[in-house]
């Protein structure tokens, strides 16, 4: 696919790419992207609970039979149940869930304010604990600066230093107003590949995200709540018409959140 991203018309590449139509009121929406055997989801619970389904294609007994998942809720208060157990979920809050987690439920605690939820899962080899991540106090780490338009706060919210998983990291950034450059410069990692889904971006704005090889780069217009797909070959980085925020998740051959190829700006073509 390597070479073949870069002769895709536009209309090819965004339907290679950039995932649309994910947060569907009362529905719990699920995508498959082969890479890492990723499976994505969308959910916007109203006045009642949805659960977490056991698509055919997974071939399980059910959904975490085999798979870990993460978890970040970008709308209103709302709650996951796991077995019955509640967790209540802010705006931004993480949540881990292992491995054998049997029932997995969603719910908004207002119809007026939903809750949103997009959920990231991959094959997981072990369990492990069930962990509530609140974004409230969550440190993050400030990055950029307004002389180059890309001051920002990445926050891990679930990776190896806090959160025990397999193979899943996840996390969000934010851009300060003002800024509106992220992952600049942009890098590849090899062993992973990334999922990126752009939130808080207002009507008529657009986030115009670069990716492809570093010698041979390409661009999606991405708008609000819209997902890109970064296979390991592909930069990450994106430009927006205002500041935005974004969630971040990988999955694959390793968790080293430092192991990257870096890609200069002065070689991208």
């Amino acid at each position: 696919m390597t070479r073949t991203a870069a002769a895709l018309s536009t209309e090819e590449l965004r339907r290679a790419f950039l995932v649309q139509d994910l947060f569907r009121p009362g529905e719990a929406n699920l995508r498959w992207w082969e890479t890492d055997r990723t499976v994505m989801g969308a959910v916007s619970p109203l006045s009642e609970e949805l659960e977490l389904g056991n698509p055919p294609g997974l071939r399980s007994a059910f959904f975490l039979e085999r798979r870990e998942a993460g978890v970040i809720n970008i709308g209103g208060p709302g709650v996951v149940v796991l077995d019955g157990a509640r967790h209540a979920m802010e705006h931004c809050d993480a949540l881990y869930v292992g491995r054998g987690a049997k029932s997995v439920r969603f719910g908004s605690a207002s119809t007026a304010n939903p809750a949103r939820f997009w959920l990231m899962s991959y094959p997981a080899h072990a369990a492990h604990p069930v962990t509530h991540v609140p974004f409230k106090g969550a440190r993050g780490d400030t990055l950029g600066g307004a002389e180059g338009a890309n001051a920002r706060t990445l926050y891990r919210l679930i990776w190896p230093a806090t959160v025990a998983t397999c193979q899943l990291v996840m996390g969000l950034t934010r851009l300060s107003t003002g800024s509106v450059w992220n992952s600049m410069p942009p890098h590849t990692h090899l062993r992973r590949s990334e999922v990126y889904l752009y939130f808080d971006l207002p009507a008529g704005q657009a986030v115009f995200h670069l990716m492809g090889e570093p010698s041979a780069t390409r661009h999606l217009v991405v708008r609000d709540c819209e997902a890109v797909l970064s296979p390991p070959w592909s930069i990450h980085c994106g430009v927006g018409t205002c500041a935005y925020g974004f969630i971040w998740c990988m999955g694959g051959e390793n968790q080293e959140f430092s192991d990257m190829d870096p890609a200069p700006v002065a070689g991208l073509r």
